[in-house]
Formats: C-alpha cells, sequence, structure tokens
C-alpha cells in the first residue's frame, strides 16, 4: 500500500504519539490527520491537526475521511475523574469516531485495546474495553484489527508512578519464566506493529492481536 491517507486519535497518548512520529517517517503516508483535545507543537508537511471537543463530533463528520483509522485514545478512572467519565472517553467517544468514519467510507480501523478484554468481565476497564470490541465489529469498516497489548511501556516523560512499580514488579518474575504473557511491551513496538499489518493484505475481515503476536514484527 503507497499514499495512504491515515487519520488518529488519541495522538497525545504514549502510544498515539508513536503512532504520529512513525506515520510520517513512513514514506507509504501521504497524510497524516489527527484530532486532539489539546493542542500539539509538533508541525510537519504531511501532519493535518484538527483540535475539537469529542462531545460534538457531528459538527466535523466531514473532516473524519481518509482511508486507516488508527484509535489509541484512553484513559484511567483517576485522570477522567470517576467510571462514568472514562468509560466516556474509552467507549463512547471512540465508538462514535470510529461510526462516522465507517459512515464516511474509511474502509480500515486499527484499534488500541488491551490484554483482557471482555465485554462479560467482572472488572470495568476489560469489560468496556470488550464492549468497545464487540461494537467496532459491528461498523461497516471493510478490515478491522485489534490490538491486546499487555501492559505498556511509556515514553519516560509519560509514565505513571504506578506503572513504574508494576513494570519492575512483572520485569522482576519474568526472569523466572512466570506470566510470560504479561511481559510489558513498549509503545513503539507496538506501534510499528500496527502500521506493518495494516499494510499487509489480510483474507479475515477482523484480526485480534494478542502480546505475543504483538511481540512478532
Amino acid at each position: 500500500m503507497k499514499n495512504i491517507d491515515a487519520i488518529i486519535v488519541g495522538a497525545t497518548g504514549a502510544t498515539g504519539q508513536e503512532l504520529v512520529k512513525q506515520l510520517l517517517n513512513d514514506p507509504n503516508f501521504k497524510n497524516v490527520t489527527v484530532f486532539i483535545r489539546k493542542k500539539i507543537k509538533l508541525k510537519h508537511n504531511k501532519l493535518t491537526v484538527h483540535e475539537i471537543d469529542f462531545s460534538k463530533l457531528n459538527n466535523i463528520k466531514n473532516l473524519i475521511v481518509g482511508d486507516i483509522l488508527f484509535s489509541a485514545l484512553g484513559t484511567t478512572k483517576k485522570e477522567a475523574g470517576g467510571k462514568k467519565e472514562q468509560y466516556l472517553v474509552d467507549f463512547t467517544s471512540q465508538y462514535q469516531f470510529a461510526k462516522i468514519a465507517s459512515e464516511n467510507g474509511v474502509k480500515n480501523y486499527s484499534l488500541v485495546s488491551s490484554i483482557g478484554a471482555d465485554e462479560q468481565s467482572f472488572f470495568f476497564y476489560p469489560k468496556i474495553k470488550g464492549e468497545l470490541e464487540e461494537a467496532i465489529k459491528n461498523l461497516s469498516f471493510k478490515k478491522i484489527q485489534i490490538f491486546q497489548p499487555p501492559s505498556l511501556i511509556r515514553q519516560p516523560e509519560l509514565i505513571r508512578a504506578v506503572e513504574k512499580t508494576s513494570l519492575k514488579f512483572l520485569k522482576l518474575i519474568n526472569k523466572f519464566g512466570l506470566l510470560k504473557s504479561l511481559e510489558p511491551i513498549h509503545v513503539n513496538q507496538l506501534a510499528k506493529k500496527m502500521i506493518t499489518e495494516v499494510q499487509i493484505k489480510q483474507l479475515d475481515r477482523i484480526t485480534i492481536y494478542k502480546p505475543e503476536d504483538i511481540r512478532l514484527i
């Protein structure tokens, strides 16, 4: 694939930033359009930035056009201010944006989900991730790629204190070969895999990538 127009939501997050950086450096992508809630300083001749209100997506429907939508939007309950607010970001905003994209003829969709995503889960986070996955599958995208990474190693300036502790713990137990599937993956590896896979011709409409799949570059 060449001359690809990419759309990104969640471009200011850890994975989103890596996606933007790698897409801008990939000659197969001619345009990279990001939809963000807060301004970014990055400038590039291939980059178009739309600062928007995600609660008013109908106002910018005509801007959501391209070949592939990368969706890396997400937050935590603490950062959002509660479960209701987190659900609004992790499910509602992402789904509504994806729905508009599919209705506008965007053919491919690439989603950052999470290991353990399950709409039947008793736990809030994997439950909303699972709900989003199932809802997305019913949209009219030609190809859907869902990535279920374990803990992500973020850029130093973005890593949270609790993540530092959990990453140290996982690194320790993985020295003994335990919980290999939970071994953290760096965001640049996840972004690279997403960009690589979207350019590969696949027979299946829906492909789900487990941690072990993401590690295979």
